[in-house]
Order: structure tokens, then sequence, then C-alpha cells
């Protein structure tokens, strides 16, 4: 009786600590992480962040269509879609690891729309008022950027020009994306700091703060499978990318100490006919944007006039 008193107890301890890693990690959305301004991209200068909170005023005062699609596993995302014109190309945002549209794409939503492009701004399963309680690091949400990019087709037609861009953890999504069978109207990629893989920046992430990767590491993975239902083996940005039919823009911080740099340098290699990269030095995760906007607004314009205007 003893014996098996202590097996259910270390059992249940054992179950307790993947679930406390599964809340930790996976698990969203909260309060705070839905406030766009309540987290807040690390900038080292108060100038930077009242800029950042400059633009964040500016796309919330937009007017936009609420508009929503129905996950393959049965969730209900939603986005916002700015209209320009008719017959203007359109940009789809995908945002940050606990992140906010509005946040994150402050200043890339902003310029899309000055530059002339519909916009459509999603909210990625388990943030903000989309369905969904885990993040899988890219692992699922990369379907529900196929399914975003076949709603864009179906409602704007065969003709409408699209252009998928992501920050961090969106950029890791759409890149994943460009593995699948995407509408032909989906003409190019756009990736801010992505990371090549969920196993690659966990593990990264859990380095940096000081834990045992190789004891932490394994507990994370079953804590995914246990309570998440998904394998964060199950993709990877450096592998999907040998399958992309679209050019590819890879933009990165030299000084991002959350995503390293190598990390774009790594994904380039894989496919260096479909890719082009671009690193900002002095630049932090995120940031490129505001550390040189006018080289930054130059290569994305320059980028979604080859791909979108021709």
């Amino acid at each position: 009786m003893t014996v098996l008193l202590i097996t259910a107890l270390i059992l249940l301890i054992f179950i307790l600590i993947l679930y406390i890693l599964y809340r930790y990690i996976f698990y969203s959305p909260n309060s705070r992480q839905n406030d766009d301004y309540g987290i807040k991209t690390a900038v080292p200068t108060e100038e930077m962040k009242e800029e950042s909170i400059r633009l964040i005023d500016r796309i919330n005062a937009r007017k936009y269509e609420k508009v929503s699609i129905t996950s393959r596993d049965g969730l209900r995302l939603n986005g916002r879609y700015y209209h320009v014109g008719d017959d203007r190309p359109l940009a789809i945002l995908f945002h940050g690891y606990r992140g906010t549209p509005s946040r994150d794409f402050c200043g890339g939503a902003n310029s899309c729309l000055d530059l002339g492009y519909n916009v459509l701004s999603v909210e990625e399963r388990a943030h903000c008022t989309s369905e969904g309680h885990t993040i899988t690091f890219g692992v699922k949400e990369r379907y529900d950027c196929l399914a975003w990019a076949e709603y864009a087709a179906s409602r704007f037609g065969e003709n409408k020009k699209i252009v998928l861009v992501g920050i961090s953890m969106g950029a890791a999504i759409v890149l994943m994306a460009s593995e699948l069978e995407l509408p032909k109207n989906v003409r190019g990629i756009i990736a801010d700091c992505p990371y090549t893989s969920p196993k690659a920046i966990i593990r990264k992430v859990a380095a940096r703060y000081g834990y045992p990767v190789p004891v932490v590491y394994p507990f994370i993975v079953l804590s995914a499978l246990v309570f998440g239902h998904f394998s964060l083996t199950a993709a990877d940005s450096s592998k999907a990318v040998r399958k992309a039919k679209v050019p590819i823009l890879l933009i990165h911080g030299e000084a991002d100490r959350l995503v390293p740099c190598d990390m774009s340098r790594q994904i380039a290699a894989a496919n260096p006919e479909k890719i082009q990269l671009h690193t900002f030095p002095d630049a932090w995760h995120g940031i490129s944007y505001m550390v040189d906007n006018p080289r930054y607004v130059r290569l994305f314009s320059q980028f979604c006039a080859e791909c979108l205007e021709t």
C-alpha cells in the first residue's frame, strides 16, 4: 500500500510539473497579454517607446472591418481588415508570441496602408479575441495562416495579390506555411526576426534564463504533448522554406538576444535562390523598423513592389 501511495504521489508530482510548464509556456491568453500597451517590445530609448505608442494609437484609430474564419480544428479566429482600394494588393499580418496585432505591427501595418496596400491583421489562436488556449509555436498556426490566405483568395478573387508578413513567432508561422499549398494569389513572404524551429527557440530561451536544458526540455516536450496535444518537432522554418514557391524577405536585428540573428542566416542558407536576408546592426528583437526606419521601409516597399506590383 505504501509503495502504491508513493508511486501515485510521484506520478501526481510529475503531472503537476508538466501542467505548470504548459501553463507557463503554452497556455494563453490573459488580460495583460491582450492589452496593446501592456506588453511593450523591449526598446532601448524612451523616444522609441513614445513612437510605438503613437503608432499603436494611429493604427487603432483607422477604420476597419471585423472578420473571422474557422480553423481546421474548429476554432473561431478573428482579425481586422483595413481597406484601401479594390484594386490594391493585400498584406496579411501575423504577430508575435503573446503579442497583439496593433502592438507588434504598429509600424508595419501603418507602413502597408501608407504604401497603398489593403491589410488583414490577424489575431492568432489563443490571442486577443480568437479562440483557443494553446500556443503551438507555429505547428498549428501554419495551417491557420493557410486558412487566412484561402479566405482572402476566396473573398477577393484570384487576381488579388497577397503577401504574408510575420514578426517573431509570426515570422516563423509564415515561413512554416511556405511549404504548404498556398493559394496562387500569395506572391511573397516577409519574415522579421524568425526562429528556425519551436525546439530551437525554446531551448535557446531556456538556456538564456539559466535552466538546465538537457533536464528541462524533455519535460517541456511532454507538457506540449499531454496538455497541448501537439509535438514541438512537427514543424521547422528552416526545413519548410526549402519547398517555398515564392520569394522570401528576411529581416533581423544583429543585436537580437531573444531570437539570434544566426537563426535567420540558417533559414536563408536553406534556400538561397528564394530568400534574401538583410540584417540591421544594433537592432534588438523586433525593432529594426525603429532603428533604421528609412532602410526598413525601403526594403519592405521594394520587395512588395517586385512581388505585388508586377
